[in-house]
């Protein structure tokens, strides 16, 4: 699909939340989450963060993805979206991503929201969810990835025919 707006809009991220990201999938973090001692006390388990989701197609598999930084300005001129299951990505490290969604609009993303992560932070896109690509910025991160692995297409991307511009905030 091909959007068809017809002028570049910034949008400049905000601190990713719990609350803010509700409409659009689970965060993944310690912050705020209850939790209790295993392995002699010396372990907190912060138990059931998210429920990954898998059409009975497939099964809820784990890759690592490696991505590339990006710099500000961020030109936004592609987002995705996986009919068959959820998709959480879960950081290596301790370095701030982007998280970039939208919500539908009859098949098509309506204007992205654009969120910023502590570093520590990951999050689990609701099935269907438009989102952007793994966006890590000022250094390559890794990830550990939890999605449909399945011989079904997954995958549903939309180009935009007018790109939006990231800006630092």
């Amino acid at each position: 699909m091909v959007d068809k707006t017809d002028s570049n809009i910034q949008l400049a991220p905000v601190p990713l939340s719990k609350v803010a990201f509700a409409p659009f999938g689970n965060v993944i973090e310690t912050s705020g989450s209850d939790s209790y001692l295993i392995n002699n006390g010396n372990c907190a388990r912060f138990h059931n963060l998210s429920q990954p989701s898998v059409d009975s197609s497939g099964v809820a598999g784990i890759s690592l993805f490696e991505a590339q930084a990006y710099a500000f300005p961020i030109t936004l001129r592609l987002l995705e979206r996986h009919p068959l299951g959820s998709q959480a990505f879960i950081p290596m490290s301790d370095k701030p991503y982007l998280v970039i969604v939208a919500a539908d609009d009859n098949g098509k993303p309506s204007k992205p929201l654009v969120f910023i992560t502590n570093g520590k932070q990951g999050v689990n896109y609701f099935k269907n969810t438009w989102h952007g690509v793994l966006t890590p910025i000022d250094q390559t991160a890794l990830f550990a990835v939890v999605d449909y692995i399945g011989d079904e297409k997954n995958l549903e991307e939309y180009s935009l025919s007018s790109p939006y511009t990231i800006i630092q905030a």
